[in-house]
C-alpha cells in the first residue's frame, strides 16, 4: 500500500513540474506596478503622451497611451538634444515621441509595444494581444514562441530580462516627468 502512494505522489509530482511553465515564463511582470502608476497618472491628467530625459545628456523617452488599451513607449538617442529639451519645457510630448520614432539615432533606439498598457508579459496569456521589442532593427514578439523568432529559448529568456530592466527604466523616467512640479 505505501508503495502505491508512493508511486501516485511521485506521477503527482512529475505531472507538476511538466505542466509547470519554465523559470523566467512563469514570472510576474516586473513592470507591471510600474506601467499602472503610469497609466493612472495619465488619465488624471488626461494625457495621451508624455516624454522625458533619459539616461545619457542626449537620450530621450517618449510615450504614446491608447487608453486602455496600449502603451507605445520608445528610448533614442537624439543628435540634436538642445531641440528635444525645448520641446520638453514646452510640454511638446507627442512631437518628442514622433521625433524618437522617425528622426532619433537607429542604433540606440528602443520601441516597446505593451499591448494592454498592463506591464510586458514573457508570453501571451489566453489568447490576449502579446507584447513586442524593436531593438537595433531586430523585432522580438514576447508570445512564448522562440521557435518562430529563429531565437533559442535561453536568448529569448534573456531578451525579455534585458528589455524588462530598459522599459522599467523608461517607465520611471516618464513618471518622473510627470511628478515634476509645474
Amino acid at each position: 500500500m505505501a508503495g502505491v502512494v508512493r508511486g501516485v505522489c511521485c506521477v503527482g509530482i512529475a505531472t507538476l513540474f511538466l505542466l509547470a511553465p519554465s523559470g523566467a515564463l512563469a514570472q510576474d511582470s516586473k513592470t507591471a506596478a510600474a506601467v499602472g502608476e503610469l497609466v493612472k497618472l495619465l488619465d488624471s491628467r488626461k494625457l495621451d503622451s508624455i516624454a522625458a530625459r533619459g539616461s545619457a545628456p542626449d537620450q530621450f523617452v517618449g510615450a504614446l497611451y491608447f487608453a486602455g488599451s496600449q502603451l507605445l513607449v520608445v528610448s533614442a538617442r537624439y543628435s540634436v538634444p538642445q531641440r528635444m529639451d525645448a520641446q520638453l519645457a514646452q510640454k511638446a510630448y507627442r512631437d518628442i515621441y514622433i521625433d524618437l520614432n522617425s528622426a532619433s539615432v537607429p542604433a540606440s533606439k528602443v520601441f516597446i509595444s505593451d499591448l494592454g498598457a498592463n506591464g510586458l508579459r514573457a508570453r501571451r496569456e489566453d489568447n490576449q494581444p502579446f507584447d513586442t521589442v524593436d531593438v537595433g532593427g531586430k523585432s522580438v514578439s514576447f508570445d512564448g514562441d522562440w521557435d518562430r523568432a529563429k531565437i533559442s529559448e535561453d536568448e529569448y529568456r534573456k531578451t525579455f530580462q534585458t528589455t524588462e530592466q530598459q522599459y522599467l527604466q523608461m517607465i520611471e523616467a516618464l513618471m518622473a516627468e510627470l511628478k515634476k512640479p509645474s
